[in-house]
């Protein structure tokens, strides 16, 4: 939509979606009750794609879980437009913390596009991907191949548990899908090859390029503390590397011990799933379990384990 000129990665997003208009920055507690104050600057789409609006999700932050409890808010997994509700934690391009922000993002598109995002993405991404299994609502066929989650125990064993979105959202939460790991190779792909992918042109090779580098400024991606450890371990990686965030991705600014080259692309999902792409090298991967907490203590390293046995294979 960038591209096209339907949305401005720096003009005041809530012209877009109104509802950014009343989102407070949280100063403290007085009384048991929340105080908040107005946010120095507009939060922009810049700020929304990396993460350095102020928002913050409930799994690395205690202030958000208490003003959740305090005002009756809804957890993000919930899909309630309320859920959107929580404010931020510092004032838009001060920080980065992970957090709703794709979510917002996700608004913008479906306000802009009149469609809702699952719509846009199948015509716009995942038909011209060929990315056949991928989609907000689970599909039959896709119940029959779905991984059970599983989470590890304080005695280090696994335990399958129930773990799903919920299948009648208010909103189409933009920070999660359903996929597959070939289904997300195809996306993959894609920002490897200039934008094209499966035959199809689906972004300019100038985007993928505005995409690939830092977007953020002097900025530091940095640990997500844990503040649900069943979820989610404390979590970096490639500790103490300098870390920038661009278009939505995670970028190293150094080599990493796995061979990853400086300026590579990568992130994750919660249930550790994650990727990486080096477009300098010329080779990307996508690892997938279904296994909490995130940044599990097996599931990780051997990630890069699998990374960086697929350098070593290159010679």
């Amino acid at each position: 939509m960038v591209e096209q000129g339907k949305l401005n990665l720096d003009t005041p997003a809530s012209q877009v979606v109104p509802g950014l208009n009343e989102t407070k920055v949280f100063v403290g507690w007085a009384d048991g009750k929340p105080v908040t104050r107005p946010p120095k600057r507009p939060i922009t789409l810049r700020h929304l794609l990396t993460h350095t609006a102020g928002f913050a999700y409930e799994l690395w932050s205690t202030d958000v879980q208490q003003y959740q409890k305090a005002m009756g808010i809804p957890g993000i997994g919930s899909c309630q437009n309320a859920a959107l509700t929580t404010p931020l934690m510092f004032d838009p391009g001060e920080r980065w913390e992970y957090g709703i922000n794709i979510d917002w993002a996700g608004k913008m598109v479906e306000t802009v596009s009149g469609k809702r995002l699952g719509d846009y993405l199948q015509e716009n991404v995942f038909s011209p991907l060929g990315m056949t299994s991928t989609a907000f609502k689970i599909t039959p066929d896709m119940r029959s191949r779905l991984a059970k989650v599983h989470q590890r125990g304080t005695d280090g064993a696994l335990a399958p548990i129930d773990f799903e979105i919920t299948q009648e959202p208010e909103f189409e939460m933009g920070g999660g899908l359903y996929s597959t790991t070939g289904d997300y190779l195809n996306f993959v792909r894609m920002m490897m090859n200039g934008g094209k992918g499966s035959g199809n042109q689906v972004l300019k090779p100038e985007t993928v390029a505005l995409m690939s580098k830092n977007a953020m400024g002097n900025v530091k991606v940095r640990m997500l503390r844990t503040a649900i450890p069943p979820l989610t371990n404390d979590a970096e990686f490639f500790l103490g590397m300098p870390k920038s965030w661009g278009l939505s991705f995670m970028i190293n600014e150094e080599p990493a011990p796995t061979g990853r080259s400086a300026g590579s692309l990568a992130w994750a999902g919660l249930a550790n799933t994650y990727y990486w792409i080096d477009q300098r090298k010329g080779v990307a991967g996508v690892y997938m379990t279904q296994v909490l907490p995130f940044a599990d203590e097996k599931s990780l390293p051997l990630f890069y384990a699998f990374e960086k046995s697929v350098y070593q294979s290159m010679g």
